[in-house]
């Protein structure tokens, strides 16, 4: 038999190498595992020689993941995530830390009345913090170091490197009596400008020259839908949030089709060394769950 196929994977080289595909630098990386960068180069290195294989590359943007690198990745997260768990379950110290997530206020009911409590009953020294706002509120409270973790959606502010979870179905939606004609402008009640479906929405309108009208504007879901089911206003909502007093409108009304968004989980690059399992766990469990959606 193959050295190759006998020979165990050092388990610190590979939490070195998902800390620097996560951090994208080995300074960072260094930095957060309290290791010189000449150390942690050396790790990466001999993991790439035991699986003969490139794993990551300097570029423009700092260090990614080559192919075999990325689909590394996965299962290395895997891999020590049941190590850990394995460990805290026989010594019993579990997952501690703070974990700061975000969601869209859209499946907070399902994120947040399923997995949340879910994840603190595995995990109860684990303190959690969890808000909802816009996808690209939610983008730059990441980049700045704010949260932990975030689900949200691709649009209208892009961050690389997310795990796809699932794909949106937006459609506009009205009163279940309203009536209206191409030629009239659009009443919509929206969402802030960080919002993906206004921009959707905006963009798709300005593509065929209709002209709107914001009558209502909420940070409020709630708030949107009360406007919608009153006829005061049409929207753009989820296909699977139109309630018996909507009805999803189209050509007939001149509204042009919609196209969806990907919904992504994204990790902080300034999580703590001591935090970062634990929302690791968090992540995982997003994933696992949320990804069945698509």
């Amino acid at each position: 038999m193959s050295e190759l196929s006998t020979a165990a994977l050092d388990l610190e080289a590979l939490r070195s190498f998902v800390l620097v595909a996560r951090l994208g630098t080995l300074a960072a990386a260094a930095d957060e595992r309290h290791r010189t960068v000449s150390a942690l180069s050396m790790q990466i290195k001999r993991l790439e020689a035991r699986l003969d294989t490139r794993l990551l590359v300097r570029g423009a943007r700092g260090m990614t993941t080559t192919p075999a690198g990325e689909a590394l990745l996965g299962e290395a997260r895997e891999l020590l995530r049941q190590h850990d768990g394995l460990v805290a379950r026989i010594s019993g110290r579990g997952l501690r830390g703070r974990v700061r997530f975000g969601m869209p206020e859209d499946y907070a009911t399902r994120i947040v009345g399923r997995l949340l409590p879910d994840y603190l009953a595995r995990h109860p020294d684990v303190v959690l913090e969890a808000v909802t706002s816009t996808s690209g509120d939610l983008a730059r409270r990441l980049e700045r170091g704010e949260l932990s973790l975030i689900v949200a959606l691709d649009r209208p502010h892009q961050l690389l490197g997310g795990v796809p979870l699932w794909r949106t179905a937006p459609v506009w939606a009205g009163a279940r009596e309203l009536r209206m004609t191409p030629e009239q402008p659009l009443p919509l009640a929206l969402h802030p400008v960080d919002c993906p479906y206004r921009y959707l929405g905006v963009e798709a309108l300005a593509a065929i020259g209709r002209q709107w009208h914001a009558v209502f504007t909420s940070t409020s879901l709630h708030a949107v839908e009360t406007a919608v089911e009153s006829g005061l206003a049409v929207s753009i909502l989820e296909r699977d949030r139109l309630t018996p007093a909507m009805r999803e409108l189209g050509e007939a009304e001149g509204l042009p089709a919609l196209q969806g968004c990907e919904a992504q989980l994204h990790y902080g690059r300034r999580v703590s060394a001591a935090s970062w399992p634990a929302v690791e766990a968090l992540g995982e469990m997003l994933t696992q769950h949320l990804g069945r959606r698509g």
